[in-house]
Protein backbone atom coordinates (compact mmCIF):
# COMPACT_ATOMS: atom_id res chain seq x y z
CA UNK A 1 0.00 0.00 0.00
CA UNK A 2 1.20 3.46 -0.82
CA UNK A 3 1.50 6.45 0.89
CA UNK A 4 -1.73 8.08 -0.69
CA UNK A 5 -3.66 5.38 0.40
CA UNK A 6 -5.58 5.09 3.35
CA UNK A 7 -6.69 2.01 5.72
CA UNK A 8 -10.08 1.30 5.85
CA UNK A 9 -12.24 0.26 8.46
CA UNK A 10 -14.65 -2.85 8.15
CA UNK A 11 -17.76 -0.89 7.84
CA UNK A 12 -16.66 1.45 5.35
CA UNK A 13 -15.55 -1.10 3.19
CA UNK A 14 -19.21 -2.79 3.51
CA UNK A 15 -20.66 0.45 2.18
CA UNK A 16 -18.43 0.67 -0.78
CA UNK A 17 -18.83 -2.52 -1.53
CA UNK A 18 -22.48 -2.05 -1.52
CA UNK A 19 -22.62 1.10 -3.14
CA UNK A 20 -20.03 -0.64 -6.13
CA UNK A 21 -23.11 -3.12 -6.60
CA UNK A 22 -25.92 -1.06 -6.53
CA UNK A 23 -25.46 -0.31 -10.11
CA UNK A 24 -25.72 -4.33 -11.18
CA UNK A 25 -23.40 -7.11 -10.31
CA UNK A 26 -19.77 -7.24 -10.50
CA UNK A 27 -17.18 -10.12 -9.92
CA UNK A 28 -14.48 -9.30 -7.06
CA UNK A 29 -11.78 -7.86 -9.21
CA UNK A 30 -14.57 -5.55 -11.01
CA UNK A 31 -15.81 -4.13 -7.08
CA UNK A 32 -12.33 -3.62 -6.04
CA UNK A 33 -11.52 -1.98 -9.37
CA UNK A 34 -14.74 0.09 -9.36
CA UNK A 35 -13.87 1.40 -5.45
CA UNK A 36 -10.13 2.43 -6.72
CA UNK A 37 -11.69 4.62 -9.42
CA UNK A 38 -14.59 6.11 -7.60
CA UNK A 39 -11.83 7.23 -5.40
CA UNK A 40 -9.56 8.06 -7.66
CA UNK A 41 -6.87 5.59 -6.35
CA UNK A 42 -6.92 6.88 -2.94
CA UNK A 43 -8.45 3.81 -1.63
CA UNK A 44 -7.34 0.11 -2.35
CA UNK A 45 -9.12 -3.04 -1.23
CA UNK A 46 -6.33 -5.87 -2.00
CA UNK A 47 -7.92 -8.97 -1.85
CA UNK A 48 -7.31 -10.13 1.70
CA UNK A 49 -10.08 -7.50 2.71
CA UNK A 50 -12.21 -7.71 -0.09
CA UNK A 51 -13.24 -11.33 -0.33
CA UNK A 52 -13.46 -11.98 3.25
CA UNK A 53 -16.00 -8.72 2.95
CA UNK A 54 -17.99 -10.14 0.12
CA UNK A 55 -18.31 -13.52 1.99
CA UNK A 56 -19.75 -12.14 5.31
CA UNK A 57 -22.07 -9.61 3.09
CA UNK A 58 -23.13 -12.60 1.25
CA UNK A 59 -23.68 -14.56 4.87
CA UNK A 60 -25.83 -11.93 5.94
CA UNK A 61 -28.05 -11.56 3.03
CA UNK A 62 -26.71 -8.56 1.83
CA UNK A 63 -25.44 -9.96 -1.62
CA UNK A 64 -25.84 -12.78 -3.42
CA UNK A 65 -23.52 -14.71 -5.50
CA UNK A 66 -23.46 -16.92 -8.86
CA UNK A 67 -20.80 -18.34 -11.13
CA UNK A 68 -20.44 -16.97 -14.52
CA UNK A 69 -17.95 -15.94 -17.24
CA UNK A 70 -15.50 -13.01 -16.94
CA UNK A 71 -15.40 -10.75 -19.81
CA UNK A 72 -11.74 -13.03 -20.40
CA UNK A 73 -14.08 -15.89 -20.94
CA UNK A 74 -12.40 -17.12 -16.99
CA UNK A 75 -14.95 -18.41 -14.41
CA UNK A 76 -15.79 -15.71 -12.55
CA UNK A 77 -18.05 -15.50 -9.49
CA UNK A 78 -20.58 -12.57 -9.82
CA UNK A 79 -21.72 -10.16 -7.20
CA UNK A 80 -25.53 -9.07 -6.69
CA UNK A 81 -27.46 -7.02 -4.15
CA UNK A 82 -30.18 -8.55 -2.63
CA UNK A 83 -33.37 -6.53 -1.59
CA UNK A 84 -32.28 -6.47 2.36
CA UNK A 85 -29.05 -5.30 0.59
CA UNK A 86 -30.71 -2.30 -1.09
CA UNK A 87 -32.43 -1.62 2.55
CA UNK A 88 -28.92 -1.97 4.41
CA UNK A 89 -26.99 0.18 1.78
CA UNK A 90 -29.70 2.98 2.46
CA UNK A 91 -29.48 3.05 6.15
CA UNK A 92 -25.54 2.57 5.63
CA UNK A 93 -25.66 5.89 3.47
CA UNK A 94 -27.30 7.95 6.39
CA UNK A 95 -25.61 6.36 9.29
CA UNK A 96 -22.37 7.57 7.08
CA UNK A 97 -23.98 11.02 6.28
CA UNK A 98 -24.43 11.55 10.03
CA UNK A 99 -20.88 10.24 11.27
CA UNK A 100 -19.41 12.16 8.47
CA UNK A 101 -20.68 15.73 9.11
CA UNK A 102 -20.35 15.14 12.94
CA UNK A 103 -16.14 14.89 12.02
CA UNK A 104 -16.83 18.08 9.78
CA UNK A 105 -18.26 19.66 12.76
CA UNK A 106 -15.63 18.39 15.09
CA UNK A 107 -12.44 19.05 12.99
CA UNK A 108 -14.08 22.59 11.98
CA UNK A 109 -14.09 23.82 15.51
CA UNK A 110 -10.33 23.28 15.82
CA UNK A 111 -8.47 21.97 18.79
CA UNK A 112 -9.85 22.31 22.68
CA UNK A 113 -8.27 25.43 24.68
Amino acid sequence: MTERNLNLIRGTVDLLILTALSDGEQHGYAVSEWIQGATEGTLLVEEGTLYPALHRLEAKGWIEAEWGLSENNRKAKYYALTPSGRARLRHEEEAWDRYSAAVAKALARGPAT
